[in-house]
């Protein structure tokens, strides 16, 4: 069956005994994932790692989830309301509907988000929607003893690389890591105090030694990039994946240093003062970045702000819409109306948008500041706005935030049961 090559006009959803047809073209576009991943298979095969049966004389897709959730979720994607839970269903499990199709806690009424937030934090087991879903395929899925074993094998070095919680070599790999991204920190922090620059200047020994520790710790960070890119599931969406890019971001420094160093010489005056070596080795702090592997709080942040981007963005717009207004009228008020005794630190309108922005941010740092009388009014209406504008979006941000940590926790809760099991046993 190759269904990118299928004459059907339509398909059928059958999700829970509930039929739905959609014609293809809606198909490409469709706002759930989940659904909209039909019409990029090209096998019996592909089509049965996103649905759980197909019939293909009826060419029909059946999903084992719950219909009346999902008749929910598809009048919010379509336009026809505002996603709320399901009466008479448990949070968790409509939550968990609307992440196997494809749809994130952001997307629920204010009222109901506050309902999932404490309905998380009174609970202590948290699953995932996408991963009960493979679980359940893997278990029914015909195959070879050999394959299956295959498979869990390749599943488990995932998770010891992946997941820092889900065993005890998993734990060890994890501190090891920390230790090497501490270690290269240390040394980079140290490289740059006076003392140690001279003292390396007259003893070369140290840095020797300095570069032999920045070898080995780069050596592990490329040894354990390489596993985890062989041991992946999808390589393409490795690749994609953020920590995965800053990990490319802070080993490729390091070669491209050596390679430079080998074509222009140990000692010679261009490796010694080139500007493109130095930025390079500063490219090292991405390394402090590799802690979010290991660490929930990091994580927790870096999934807040790819949820909240647009709520980022709007900050972003209201401060330089703030920022444009009260710097061409600081400007005008400080040094346009008066040129006798004009205040020289607003002499144009990108100088005045510093002292604006220090001001909205209630940083003050005093280098620069209004001395007319209807400057200092100007001065204090921007402090009071400055406040009022950064407090309007935080709210969406502390809420997603919650959100994210408590998802992070009970899996990370998940992982450390089956680590005491391992333990025991």
């Amino acid at each position: 069956m190759t269904f990118g090559r299928s004459r059907a006009a339509s398909v059928v959803l059958n999700v829970g005994g509930a039929r739905y047809s959609l014609s293809r073209e809606l198909l490409k576009d469709f706002p759930l994932r989940r659904v909209s991943r039909l019409h990029g298979c090209r096998s019996e095969r592909d089509v049965l790692e996103v649905c759980d049966d197909y019939d293909r004389e009826r060419n029909e897709y059946f999903f084992d989830r719950h219909s009346e959730a999902f008749g929910f979720i598809l009048l919010y994607v379509r336009g026809h309301g505002k996603l709320r839970f399901a009466p008479r269903m448990c949070e968790l499990s409509f939550y968990n509907e609307m992440i196997y199709w494809g749809l994130e806690g952001a997307h629920l009424e204010y009222c109901c988000q506050r309902r999932l937030d404490d309905r998380m934090s009174d609970t202590y087991t948290f699953y995932s929607a996408d991963e009960q879903g493979v679980l359940g395929r893997d278990e029914v899925r015909p195959g070879g003893a050999e394959a299956a074993s295959s498979r869990r094998w390749l599943e488990r070095m995932r998770r010891t690389f992946e997941e820092p919680t889900s065993s005890l070599a998993a734990q060890i790999l994890a501190s090891v890591s920390v230790v090497f991204v501490i270690v290269s920190m240390v040394v980079l922090c140290a490289s740059t105090l006076p003392d140690w620059r001279a003292a390396a200047a007259d003893n070369h020994s140290l840095d020797d030694r300095s570069r032999i520790i920045e070898a080995i710790c780069i050596g592990w960070f490329t040894a354990e990039c390489i596993v985890r890119f062989i041991v992946s599931k999808n390589k393409c969406e490795f690749v994609k994946r953020p920590l995965n890019i800053i990990d490319l971001l802070a080993i490729t420094p390091y070669y491209i240093s050596v390679l430079m160093t080998v074509f222009t010489g140990e000692n010679s005056q261009l490796q010694r003062a080139g500007v493109t070596l130095r930025v390079l080795r500063m490219m090292r702090i991405f390394w402090v970045i590799k802690l979010a592997r290991h660490f929930i709080g990091l994580q927790t942040l870096g999934l807040t702000l790819k949820r909240c981007y647009r709520e980022m963005v709007m900050l972003l717009v209201f401060i330089c819409v703030a920022m444009a207004i009260f710097s061409a009228l600081s400007q005008l008020l400080e040094h346009g109306l008066d040129l006798e005794t004009s205040n020289k630190d607003f002499a144009s309108i990108p100088a005045a948008c510093w002292w604006v922005i220090i001001s909205m941010t209630t940083v003050g740092y005093g280098d620069m500041y209004p001395i007319t009388v209807p400057g200092r009014i100007l001065g204090g209406v921007c402090v009071v706005s400055g406040i009022v504008l950064l407090a309007l979006p935080i709210t969406f941000i502390y809420h997603s935030f919650v959100q994210c940590y408590h998802e992070l926790k009970f899996r990370s809760a998940r992982y450390s049961r089956s680590l005491s099991a391992e333990f025991l046993n």
